[in-house]
């Protein structure tokens, strides 16, 4: 796995979350009262707008965490991912790493009815932050308090994401170090990953865990039941549940993973490495500290890189800078 930090001059947050790599800023680009007069609505259309689709697609809410997790490792929390071309004439969703980011067609809805509401106002990249966070809410999770005024980016590249995006078997301490370059302490870097809870992965994601032999620490019911979904040849869009409850934010993903039927290598070795087994079994046994640690762990995660100042801009068409 290859996670490249990119280097840049963005401002971040300047309330209390601080960890190894994390850049002060003079004037914090985000707050919580952003655009209390600019959009005093932003947060109720999205969630309104949110509440439908979600209705409409029950799979999408997981599609909307995946999207801030990989605009976020990729330059930063700034949109770059929804940019149909970016300076090497290359988008982010071309990159293999991207392989099932879906529903962009929900934060274009969202951006229209803000444009009507509040015209070039609310960056793509806080729809993304807040469709999110609302994914998380509206589907049994935390109502997370998240700052905004994030700025959208001007560039995309499908070769930095593919860089940049951790693959599905990073090791233990490659996850820490890449949360850890968030801001995130131990408790919430595990937690975080507990956004596995919702959704589905790729059999190109888990197959080398099947074939040739089963991976040990891969319960024998749960492999063979892996690969009646993954044969040994199998369609590029074939998939399985990342855990038991995959359409509901909840910790069932931690007893999951004590049970031998953590689905990614990370989700496997999560449960028996001394450094993070602990944590698990306490998430396995007490939501409300999972819940705790994944609130604080999101509001780093999307508040990462953000632009501020000149670096940025407000699309008015999420797909194309201005």
């Amino acid at each position: 796995m290859r996670f490249e930090h990119m280097a840049s001059t963005r401002g971040t947050w300047s309330f209390s979350a601080t960890g190894p790599n994390q850049k002060a800023s003079s004037v914090s680009s985000l707050g919580r009262g952003y655009y209390a007069t600019s959009c005093p609505n932003v947060e109720s259309i999205v969630r309104s707008t949110m509440r439908g689709l979600f209705v409409r697609d029950p799979t999408s809410p997981a599609a909307m965490i995946r999207l801030l997790f990989h605009d976020c490792q990729v330059f930063g929390c700034d949109a770059s991912i929804l940019l149909d071309s970016g300076d090497d004439g290359t988008a982010e969703v071309e990159a293999s790493a991207n392989l099932g980011v879906r529903r962009l067609d929900f934060i274009d809805n969202v951006k229209r009815r803000l444009e009507a509401a509040c015209p070039q106002t609310v960056s793509c990249a806080d729809i993304i932050a807040i469709a999110a966070r609302d994914a998380v809410a509206l589907n049994g999770g935390p109502d997370i308090a998240i700052p905004l005024g994030r700025l959208d980016g001007f560039r995309a590249s499908s070769s930095v994401a593919q860089s940049s995006l951790p693959s599905a078997s990073i090791s233990v301490s490659g996850m820490l170090s890449l949360f850890g370059s968030m801001g995130m302490n131990l408790p919430e870097s595990v937690a975080i990953l507990g956004a596995h809870t919702l959704g589905v992965a790729h059999c190109t994601n888990f197959v080398d865990r099947l074939y040739p032999t089963r991976d040990p620490n891969m319960g024998l019911l749960f492999a063979n039941s892996l690969k009646a979904r993954c044969p040994r040849r199998f369609p590029s869009n074939a998939f399985a549940a990342l855990d038991t409850s995959n359409l509901r934010f909840d910790n069932s993903y931690f007893r999951n993973v004590l049970n031998r039927r953590g689905l990614l290598t990370i989700d496997s070795e999560l449960g028996l490495d001394p450094r993070t087994g602990p944590i698990v079994q306490n998430y396995a046994a007490n939501p409300s500290a999972f819940f705790s640690n994944f609130a604080s762990a999101f509001v780093k995660l999307s508040s990462f890189n953000v632009l501020s100042g000149n670096q940025g801009e407000v699309r008015g068409d999420c797909r194309s800078s201005n």
